[in-house]
């Protein structure tokens, strides 16, 4: 394939992607979800996933030849280049279902995936670069793995019962150990360990209604805008957290916990007036002012900080203060907050990989340079303003962050208003959907801060609190996803058995005129939890 846009007939020649479509049969018969993914390139291409799928084809170590089919690229003519796919069907085109950022002399691993809703007899998947270079594309061990949705909603239950979940015994003896058959047994969850929650605002304040549906549902806040410079300091000088202190009293009262949003923000556009208008050397001393003010007194407070905002897309402060700015903010950030994590926080990385700006290894790419620049950024944060999600590409691109081996959130998950309320809520579903039932992600917010004129794209509940068909899709799966109130007997060997979702548990124990009650906590692991409690 010598041309910089080569069309491939679907079958002959792909790299690995993901192919879902409408349930076919009645019972699951297919592969469990391969998680594998490579972010160096490597001289000699691995294996490809499920042996190839779909397509069958020559042992990896024959590579080179331009007629080859396979999932890892790479390219000839230009050092690097970044590489995507597209997908023509007879009756869709799917503009981008999967990018690599591909180098000459090597082979780099490129994954992504698409989903099919209405048959096609041909299908035609372009590889092309983003630029207009004369390169030739070669591509080894390609793999294309189709999944129902079915199979794909069992995979992901496959790794919420494995990852989310974990095996209880409870054991129930008197005094001398002896086993107690027959006691009544209760179990509650009381506390979640996975983090879900959303975006607040300044409107929670002395709103009793928004605060109890609130605290009823999350258990993780971030303030939407309240932290971000231009709302703590309007004009120079002049810095007031009053508001942002008081949304954190409600936090910290409810025992939720919350993310620092955010330190610095790229886009010109939302950095104060005052600030543009700096000379570079008066630039530098407010930046550190800010980072000083801001991260001293909220010291231990916040368990992330977003600390260079959207830097992928915009680079205002590295424009103007040089090359190293973006280091020295992580450096500072770090200095005066070291128990915080610190984010890299960006859009358009799991939403789509049709923004050159911002392709998985593009974020991988910088992230790298910044920790070799000797940052400490051990956060991945992906904010997930979607419009139509793509779920294959969105799995197959956590798979290839989770290689970083660091904590993956979903910041500020949102589906976008140009759809009607309906779509929203079964397209927030797949989202959250993967994300929960993704290994590698740590925790997920909604950014659905409620104002009086609505939110910023998406609304659980209307000014009221009642529920919006988002507001029930979360609730659901809030439900689902949280251990019910357990109730049974110890069988003869004194012990009552049950799968939970991680978190806290309250156990109350009766047997005849007697009764016990304790608690304790279930955190990941392989291995059954055994517990033990006495009369």
């Amino acid at each position: 394939m010598e041309d910089s846009c080569t069309p491939i007939k679907m079958g002959l020649i792909l790299a690995f992607f993901l192919l879902t479509w409408p349930l076919l049969v009645a019972s699951f018969d297919g592969p469990l979800y391969d998680f594998t993914a490579y972010t160096e390139c490597k001289v000699r291409a691995e294996w490809p996933l499920y042996n190839g799928g779909i397509l069958k084809e020559e042992k990896p170590g024959d590579v080179g030849r331009d007629d080859e089919s396979d999932g890892w690229v790479k390219i000839k003519g230009a050092s690097s280049a970044l590489i995507w796919a597209s997908l023509k069907t007879e009756t869709e085109t799917y503009n981008c279902i999967g990018t690599v950022l591909a180098k000459s002399g090597c082979w780099s691993f490129l994954k992504g995936g698409f989903t099919l809703d209405t048959p096609s007899n041909l299908s035609i998947l372009y590889f092309q670069n983003s630029d207009d270079r004369d390169i030739s594309i070669k591509i080894t061990s390609s793999s294309l793995q189709p999944f129902s949705d079915q199979q794909w909603r069992i995979n992901q239950q496959y790794i919420i019962n494995s990852k989310r979940k974990r095996a209880v015994t409870v054991h129930v003896s008197n005094e001398h150990g002896e086993r107690i058959q027959g006691a009544t047994i209760s179990i509650e969850q009381v506390s979640k360990d996975f983090p879900l929650g959303s975006a607040i605002a300044k409107t929670i304040l002395g709103n009793s209604p928004y605060q109890n549906w609130f605290v009823e549902r999350f258990n993780a806040a971030v303030f939407e805008n309240e932290l971000k410079w231009y709302a703590t300091e309007p004009e120079q000088g002049k810095i007031n957290y009053t508001i942002a202190d008081q949304m954190l009293e409600l936090i910290r009262a409810n025992q939720i916990i919350a993310r620092g949003h955010n330190i610095f923000w790229e886009d010109p556009k939302y950095t104060p007036p005052w600030v543009r208008n700096l000379t570079s050397s008066d630039l530098k001393s407010a930046v550190n002012s800010r980072i000083q003010s801001l991260m001293s007194k909220y010291k231990d407070e916040f368990i992330h900080w977003d600390v260079s905002n959207e830097m992928l897309h915009f680079d205002f402060y590295e424009q103007r203060l040089g090359p190293d700015a973006t280091l020295s903010f992580y450096e500072s950030a770090h200095k005066y907050d070291p128990l915080a994590t610190l984010f890299m926080n960006e859009f358009n990385v799991v939403e789509t990989c049709s923004d050159l700006n911002s392709t998985v290894d593009t974020y991988i790419s910088r992230l790298r340079e910044l920790k070799r620049g000797g940052v400490s950024m051990d956060g991945i944060g992906l904010e997930g303003h979607f419009t139509v999600p793509n779920p294959p590409l969105m799995r197959a691109t956590l798979d290839k962050l989770a290689t970083l081996g660091i904590p993956i959130w979903l910041t500020e998950v949102d589906i976008s208003n140009t759809l009607d309320k309906t779509s929203q809520a079964i397209y927030l579903e797949q989202v959250l959907r993967e994300g929960f039932s993704h290994p590698s992600v740590n925790g997920i917010m909604l950014w659905t801060a409620l104002h009086p004129n609505g939110c910023y794209q998406m609304c659980l509940t209307d000014n009221n609190f009642q529920n919006l068909p988002a507001g029930d899709v979360v609730d659901n799966l809030l439900k689902e996803w949280q251990t019910g109130e357990l109730e049974g007997v110890t069988d003869d060997h004194g012990s009552y058995s049950f799968y939970g979702f991680l978190g806290e548990y309250k156990v109350n124990v009766k047997y005849q005129n007697r009764a016990a009650n304790s608690t304790f906590s279930l955190c990941q692991g392989e291995e059954t939890r055994h517990f033990s409690i006495q009369f």
